[in-house]
């Protein structure tokens, strides 16, 4: 029975029998079974979850990992389950365990779904949650939007001893950021390898469109007095007033694309933290090799390898792409054998060990800094 001696139990809310190994190697590590339960797709694609023993008084973590959408393994009950299924079968999963009275259900899900589009605020739409933990999220600023705890782990301690480890003279290498904005990251890692930190800019940054900064609200009125200020009540009499001359910001130039800092020689460390559409990770790469460097890696925590990223990958100057097993990318390596995982089931599992036993979540943090 999946019994621990704490009276815990751990499910996987995966219809997929290939998206369960993360689930599988997490309740292996914690020495418990996988708890019973059926998650599929009725005839009418409606999820449906079953849960095949008692959870009655128990505290729940129920482990959800996102499939890419080149996840087309043959055991899917359906082709077409993609990440916005993989979303309803957490939450039907969740309400099914609450109806059957447990005590808590905590949500471990390592790769947290829709958290790059940043204009998503509201998170609290799975109301049978009491915990989340997730690992690596986009913009760490979403755990404010949770009513509940939410523990963001870090990849980054795997990914730097996959470095140290398995990359030959690693000390020769170079970190880079392939925009101004993953910096951040990138000198986080640079500075613990001892190693130099370049920049890649002139990239394409967010289009206008994309923000949501309160800047058409509320919407523009169409005006057909002639007046370009604020207008007074119409009963008032009163001289309109005659509005403010704003200076005019100059419109963006986007600049050729340069490298700053010297790659030549070098072996060039590209991290970021989701791989998706590797289009700019190639065009970075294929730059980076321009200037000298002689390989290049990349590392990323959620490898989500859309579309042709595979293809992409393997006719590009690219030496090898590290990710760790947050998003199942099995397909994919099949595709293209530089694509290479690290197993983080290990921070997962003590995570869950130490939420259930009331332990500190300290440990897990040891020298990461807020900004990391």
């Amino acid at each position: 029975m999946n019994i621990a001696k704490s009276g815990y139990r751990v499910f996987s809310a995966n219809s997929s029998v290939a998206c369960t190994e993360l689930a599988k190697k997490i309740t292996e590590r914690l020495g418990v079974e996988l708890g019973k339960s059926v998650v599929f797709q009725e005839s009418n694609s409606e999820t449906r979850v079953d849960v095949k023993e008692s959870v009655r008084g128990q505290t729940i973590f129920i482990i959800q990992t996102i499939p890419s959408s080149s996840d087309l393994s043959p055991c899917h009950f359906t082709p077409s389950r993609d990440v916005n299924t993989a979303i309803m079968e957490l939450l039907v999963m969740a309400y099914a365990l609450k109806t059957s009275c447990a005590k808590n259900i905590i949500g471990v899900i390592p790769y947290f779904p829709y958290s790059k589009q940043c204009k998503m605020r509201k998170r609290g739409s799975i109301v049978c949650l009491t915990h989340i933990i997730t690992m690596d999220l986009h913009q760490k600023e979403i755990q404010g939007f949770f009513s509940f705890p939410v523990d963001n782990l870090r990849a980054s301690p795997f990914l730097i001893q996959y470095i140290q480890e398995e990359i030959p003279d690693y000390r020769n290498a170079i970190i880079v950021a392939k925009s101004p904005a993953a910096a951040k990251r990138a000198q986080s890692y640079a500075e613990r390898l001892r190693l130099g930190l370049a920049v890649i800019h002139g990239e394409a940054q967010c289009s206008e469109s994309d923000m949501a900064d309160g800047r058409h609200s509320p919407p523009c009125v169409r005006n057909t007095t002639g007046h370009t200020g604020l207008e007074l009540p119409s009963g008032k009499q009163q001289a309109p007033f005659p509005g403010i001359e704003l200076p005019i910001m100059m419109a963006k130039e986007k600049p050729p694309i340069t490298v700053v800092g010297d790659v030549g020689g070098r072996i060039a460390i590209i991290v970021d933290d989701i791989i998706d559409d590797v289009g700019d990770f190639v065009a970075a790469a294929e730059i980076l090799k321009e200037r000298g460097a002689y390989k290049i890696y990349i590392m990323a925590t959620h490898g989500l390898l859309s579309a042709d990223a595979p293809r992409l990958i393997e006719e590009s100057t690219i030496d090898e792409v590290v990710v760790t097993n947050t998003v199942p990318h099995e397909v994919q390596k099949l595709q293209c054998p530089k694509i290479k995982t690290v197993d983080v089931s290990m921070i997962l599992a003590e995570a869950i060990r130490r939420i259930h036993n009331g332990e500190s979540m300290a440990y897990l943090f040891r020298n990461i800094a807020v900004d990391d």
